[in-house]
């Protein structure tokens, strides 16, 4: 067991150098001409030293991240902890995740601030200062081990309680705990940011008349505090059924017009008129019953655990190295399917778009928000077909003038 769960790590790391590879690639192909208006040259040279630095990071977290996952295991480091612990199945599931988040996060620093205090910094994009990197490090590291101790003991206790039922009812069980978190987000979001309501006028007018005639109730249009972090733009609205929440994040309110703003978030509400969030709901329940058979399959190993040197089964070794590395490798196989399906979701939410009478609002919106975001113009296309969860911005250039051309036929 341990020689097959450390070839998966080399397996799933080299799957991830191959897309490393595939972004190099993608960073000297040419701009197809209908985006060649996004970056100016000195910009697009800028964008291909940025990515190009991002790539050779992320190369190197990887590797790093590798060495310490095979580290890990090799040495014996998670039995070894967790007799250090009490003997108790759950304080024996939380040393793996202590270990493991404690030993992930002080690697990692170096690298989250050279990318945040060093390459950000260095081509613009950073405005964190010193006091809220660490504080948001902190908070990731708290939240993430609070997380997964939950559903470490979610788990046990179903495993306990229904013993081979626990595939189906994991993944129900997990599907409603995303639910929540989703609920929940709105909540949780205001711990890194503040948020305040946006001032009356023409742009609360449009937004808010546009959801109500498809019958959205807007309970509340709020604007978020991005730029203290980053100078990058997005936009969001949230809530269950017909009751929304609209965010916009200061930098897209600073930088767009009114009518560009109403283009974006028509394009948001295409995706709830098409039920894209109950699609992605059902992709997760399915994804969720995978990773339930993988822990079924797991728990019914008598020496899962016992092969890497624990005394007995642990929850949290299963979780965080046995479950999480199998659907690791098999992950890609499935994204080619939700990434398929995001896709032409996307095309649909632009679609909308357009028949709001904002066709050109949002080609001029979409550019923006690629120069903003430095977004790769002209991705290698096997890097699309593996991990795009978006058409390229030229392709849904191209579709948005395709049916602009049937409108007017």
């Amino acid at each position: 067991m341990k020689a097959f769960i450390l070839a998966i790590i080399v397996i799933v790391y080299l799957y991830r150098l191959l897309l490393h590879l595939l972004r190099g690639r993608s960073v000297h192909r040419p701009v197809p001409a209908n985006v060649a208006d996004v970056y100016d040259q000195a910009t697009y040279q800028k964008w291909q030293a940025y990515h190009s630095e991002k790539n050779r990071l992320a190369i190197i977290t990887d590797t790093v991240t590798l060495a310490l996952e095979l580290g890990l295991i090799v040495f014996g480091a998670y039995p070894a902890f967790a007799r250090l612990f009490p003997a108790a199945p759950f304080w024996q599931m939380t040393s793996v995740f202590v270990l493991l988040s404690a030993a992930s996060t002080l690697v990692m620093l170096p690298f989250s601030w050279h990318d945040t205090m060093g390459i950000k910094q260095k081509y613009g994009f950073n405005r964190t200062d010193r006091k809220t990197f660490w504080l948001d490090q902190l908070k990731e590291f708290l939240i993430s081990l609070i997380v997964m101790i939950a559903i470490g003991a979610l788990l046990m206790w179903l495993h306990h309680l229904l013993g081979d039922l626990i595939i189906l009812a994991f993944a129900v069980v997990m599907t409603l705990l995303l639910l929540v978190i989703t609920f929940l987000y709105p909540f949780l979001s205001r711990i890194f940011n503040h948020f305040t309501p946006l001032e009356d006028g023409d742009l609360k007018q449009k937004l808010t008349a546009m959801l109500e005639k498809h019958g959205y109730k807007v309970r509340a249009i709020q604007v978020m505090d991005a730029s203290k972090r980053s100078s990058k733009s997005n936009a969001y609205f949230t809530g269950f059924g017909k009751m929304k929440t609209i965010v916009l994040y200061d930098t897209l309110v600073a930088s767009m017009t009114p009518d560009e703003i109403c283009a974006v978030f028509a394009h948001e509400m295409g995706h709830g008129l098409h039920k894209d969030t109950l699609k992605n709901q059902i992709l997760s329940f399915v994804q969720m019953l995978l990773l339930g058979t993988l822990a079924y399959f797991f728990l019914r190993m008598p020496n899962a655990c016992q092969d890497f040197g624990f005394d007995s089964l642990n929850y949290g070794f299963v979780i965080a190295v046995l479950i999480m590395n199998v659907f690791s490798l098999i992950a890609p196989l499935y994204g080619l399917l939700t990434s398929n399906v995001s896709r032409r979701a996307e095309y649909r939410a632009d679609a909308q778009a357009v028949s709001e009478g904002y066709a050109d609002e949002l080609v001029t919106a979409l550019k923006k928000l690629s120069r903003e975001n430095f977004a790769d113009l002209s991705p290698d296309p096997l890097l699309v077909a593996l991990e795009y969860s978006h058409p390229t911005l030229s392709q849904r250039i191209d579709a948005i003038d395709r049916q602009k051309q049937g409108d007017r036929a």
